[in-house]
């Protein structure tokens, strides 16, 4: 009797840390070409919760990546395509750039895409990092211009993942892809108009966005 006392008790104690063990949010991707699994960033609250709030919200079901270049990036979220509205209020964002903790646009970065303005605010959409190769040459050209010191080991992941540091304390890094960066390179790789700044592929590559937490 008391073996099983003691064993329930114990069994109570596990369950309440497993309630009690922090989770992190992830969001999958689902496409025509497979999906990208992606850990969304505690260190980017206001990026992160707005983009659970609007896929679990549906807002993203049914777009499409609407702006895609081979070895850079691949683009979804815009409003104004989509078949059918979804009523959920879209915050502007403010940047949430943090050159401390070196999230940096290494390939398959998830960022936050915005239009030019002052404060580097950011709507609903956003692109994952396709990525080219990177140099140490080219590391101190985009270091100078933008400001961003690198360390050895951020330098090492650059050159050996690639990415596009161009973009580095301009916009927002909210996420990482964790599998399925071959996806990724699909969709970037599709038939498209000539574009050097990206172009809407010849089919549509439509999305639908799950929340989970682990």
């Amino acid at each position: 009797m008391k073996r099983i006392i003691l064993l329930s008790f114990f069994g109570f104690l596990f369950m309440l840390s497993s309630c009690n063990k922090e989770t992190s949010p992830y969001a999958i991707i689902k496409t025509d070409l497979g999906d990208i699994k992606i850990k969304l960033f505690k260190s980017t609250p206001r990026h992160t919760e707005q983009f659970i709030t609007l896929a679990k919200r549906g807002f993203y079901d049914g777009l499409i990546f609407h702006r895609i270049l081979k070895g850079f990036m691949i683009q979804g979220g815009n409003t104004q395509i989509r078949t059918e509205e979804v009523s959920v209020e879209i915050a502007a964002n403010p940047a949430e750039i943090d050159h401390e903790i070196g999230e940096y646009h290494y390939r398959g970065s998830l960022c936050a895409a915005r239009t030019p303005n002052p404060e580097k605010r950011s709507g609903s959409q956003f692109y994952i990092v396709d990525g080219s190769p990177v140099t140490d040459q080219m590391l101190d050209s985009y270091s100078q211009r933008n400001g961003v010191t690198y360390t050895t080991a951020e330098r090492d992941l650059y050159k050996q993942v690639g990415g596009a540091p161009m973009l580095d304390g301009d916009y927002t890094v909210f996420g990482e892809v964790i599998s399925g960066i071959e996806v990724v390179d699909k969709i970037a790789a599709a038939p498209a108009p000539p574009n050097p700044s990206g172009s809407r592929p010849f089919d549509d590559i439509k999305m639908k966005i799950y929340i989970v937490f682990e």
